[in-house]
């Protein structure tokens, strides 16, 4: 311990002169109070002896203190290091922690959204569950019965037992289907509850079905009529050749019946592959070659130089499937001239194998393709040639060293359904039936006349989900706030009483331009808003639209090329007024959802033109030929646009009265149907 005496006996040099060139003035350093002494306060005494003992002891203190400092700086650079790595790694993990929150959010507006689409497509199709389950159940009896384990007898009553209890049936063996055949049939067995017969059973044998196959109208036709014949209590089956190209994911419980199958064609017996499977609700068999595997495994469905032979081989092969399945249909509902061949072959061969009680029905969508070949080519499916190449049966009527195979279907049907949602009868057989005029003259009395129709599950503005407000005839308060935000969604500027004018186009070649832009344009002279949608998938379609765009350079008109499901229901929803290539439009349908959703349709044809279309005295019209032409089928666009200005109330009243009326395949289509099929099985 320092003390004042010892301090004192210490003996400092002087130091350096402060007037010296290489020294510099020292400043006193600062006081230290080390430790208080008893008889002195230990502060540095200017007038002491002892001043430069004291001066260096408190230098040496000093430099202690500056060593802790330094010590102390370094521990709190050190923690202040720490510190910030360990809010970097806090900031890092919250940000995970957030990203992981994110995700789940997203995760679960995906699963709530599902939830409510699914809920939505339930109520949009209340039953569709059961009936698949009816499907399942149906097929499983068709693969007992190639197999041989059940008769053809008992087939029929068990397919029947099945769709006159659906529901029940559904709910008692909807654990079972997931069991063998053997356990499935003693169930079936001791399902013994039996009712009368109700409806009718109908198998479609066909070569499109919307969604697999489509190419043009008969595609939708085969599943809208087919979906509305079983909401009605009738059970519908289709059968289809196996394509290569189909999107096989469209069908719920795709399985292939392990049983062989053979089929007859070209002299011989070959075998097929039979796959079943339910799609929108209705059962489908599809038949697959194995022998003449290259049928159809081609990219399309149409086109080719052995059509004939595909069709006619596929058409025998479905009758062989029907017979050894030991299905007793009431109806054979055949398409076309594709499977046009099916009726004389059922007279000629099938009828007596067990299918005494059933009739044939053949649709016609149009008549430009009718399929002539060489009468000799009958014989492939096991035809007589001589005995059908005759003027009252399959002779061409102009070429008559050929056979027709759509007169054969014509000639050999019970009834002929025409599909035509405008032309009558008397207007189709004189000036649409081609070369065929003379035997649909001489068959008048089988032909009737059917509309095309529409999904009205899907296409309904008072439940349609893409909507942004649904509405109906009772309320419209959501049509005009469709139209806002389609003009947002467009970027149209105006209001809701600015009158737009919707446009669908499958193909632009088929359409006049010059008339199409000189009528676009007097629209919007007049301060319309036109939207022209194109839905074509062609590049050709595209290039003219592009130069279409260019000749029609107008703040009010709007072009869509890439048609998606919302866009399309709020184009109807937002419009007042669809131009339409024609009021006869079997596969997009437009007219028939124009008027669903409160616009009027109007054809894209001169007045001229469209006068001429209703020059027809004949009263055996579909409904919907009779409501179009009493309303708008005689209109111009013009003459449209200065209705709605100058007497708006009767417009009003016309679209709401559209609205009202029911062109689905339920209503008109269904009922025809239903009507050809009642009166073919008295005969």
């Amino acid at each position: 311990m320092l003390t004042m005496t010892s301090l004192n006996a210490v003996t400092i040099p002087s130091p350096p002169n402060p007037t010296s060139a290489h020294c510099k003035p020292l400043r006193a350093p600062p006081v230290c109070c080390l430790r208080k002494n008893r008889g002195g306060n230990g502060l540095y005494d200017k007038g002491s002896s002892h001043v430069e003992s004291e001066g260096l002891d408190n230098m040496e203190i000093h430099q202690s203190a500056n060593g802790e400092l330094e010590v102390k700086r370094n521990d709190i650079g050190r923690l202040f290091i720490e510190a910030q790595q360990n809010i970097f790694y806090l900031n890092k993990q919250r940000l995970v922690a957030v990203e992981e929150l994110n995700k789940a959010n997203r995760e679960k507006q995906l699963l709530l959204d599902r939830i409510e689409r699914l809920e939505a497509e339930k109520q949009a199709g209340v039953g569709k569950d059961k009936l698949s389950l009816c499907w399942e159940l149906l097929l499983r009896i068709d693969s007992m019965v190639l197999s041989g384990m059940i008769s053809a007898g008992e087939a029929s009553d068990f397919r029947r037992l099945v769709m006159d209890h659906k529901v029940i049936v559904a709910d008692a063996f909807n654990e079972i289907l997931q069991k063998k055949d053997a356990e499935l049939l003693s169930e079936l067995l001791h399902f013994s509850d039996r009712s009368k017969k109700s409806g009718f059973h109908v198998i479609h044998i066909c070569t499109e079905m919307s969604p697999l196959v489509s190419v043009g109208s008969l595609a939708t036709y085969v599943t809208g009529l087919s979906c509305a014949l079983q909401r009605k209590g009738h059970l519908v089956e289709v059968i289809l050749p196996k394509y290569a190209f189909m999107d096989l994911d469209e069908v719920q419980g795709l399985q292939q019946i392990k049983a062989g199958f053979y089929s007859y064609f070209n002299g011989q017996q070959h075998g097929n592959r039979i796959w079943t499977g339910v799609v929108s609700g209705i059962g489908v068999s599809f038949i697959e070659p194995l022998y003449y595997s290259s049928f159809f495994s081609r990219e399309k469905v149409y086109g080719y130089s052995d059509d004939f032979e595909r069709f006619t081989y596929f058409s025998r092969a479905s009758l062989d499937y029907i017979v050894k399945s030991g299905k007793q249909p009431d109806v054979l509902h055949i398409h076309n001239w594709e499977t046009a061949i099916v009726g004389p072959l059922f007279w000629d061969i099938h009828v007596n194998q067990g299918l005494g009680g059933t009739r044939i029905l053949l649709t016609c969508h149009d008549f430009n393709s009718q399929c002539l070949e060489q009468p000799d080519k009958l014989s492939l499916c096991g035809l007589d040639p001589p005995r059908l190449h005759r003027p009252d049966r399959l002779q061409d009527n102009t070429k008559t060293h050929l056979v027709n195979i759509l007169k054969g279907g014509i000639v050999y049907s019970n009834k002929v359904v025409i599909v035509s949602s405008m032309n009558s009868k008397g207007r189709i057989i004189s000036s649409f039936s081609q070369e065929l005029k003379p035997t649909l003259s001489i068959h008048q009395e089988k032909l009737v006349i059917a509309p095309y129709g529409f999904d009205n599950t899907t296409w309904d503005p008072s439940k349609d989900n893409f909507l942004p407000e649904n509405y109906s005839a009772e309320d419209m308060k959501g049509k005009t706030v469709c139209k806002v935000a389609l003009q947002q969604q467009l970027a149209l500027s105006g209001s809701a009483s600015s009158i737009l004018v919707g446009c669908f186009f499958a193909e632009l070649s088929d359409i006049d331009m010059e008339n199409l832009k000189a009528v676009v344009q007097n629209a919007t002279r007049r301060g319309v808003q036109v939207i022209l949608v194109e839905i074509s998938k062609s590049s050709i379609t595209n290039t003219k639209l592009e130069s279409f765009q260019e000749l029609l350079k107008d703040q009010n008109v709007r072009f869509i090329n890439r048609l998606g499901e919302a866009i399309s229901h709020l184009v109807f929803a937002g419009s007042d007024i669809i131009l339409c290539q024609s009021f006869h439009e079997p596969d997009l349908q437009v007219p028939l959802k124009a008027l669903k959703y409160g616009a009027a349709p109007v054809a894209v044809t001169s007045i001229d033109n469209i006068s001429r279309n209703f020059v027809d005295h004949d009263y055996e019209r579909t409904k919907f030929s009779q409501f179009i032409s009493s309303n708008f089928g005689k209109m111009s666009l013009s003459q449209a646009l200065d209705e709605i200005e100058n007497n708006p109330s009767r417009w009003n009243r016309k679209t709401l009265a559209a609205m009202a009326m029911d062109f689905s395949w339920d209503a008109e289509c269904c009922d025809v149907h239903v009507s050809a099929y009642t009166a073919i099985k008295k005969l």
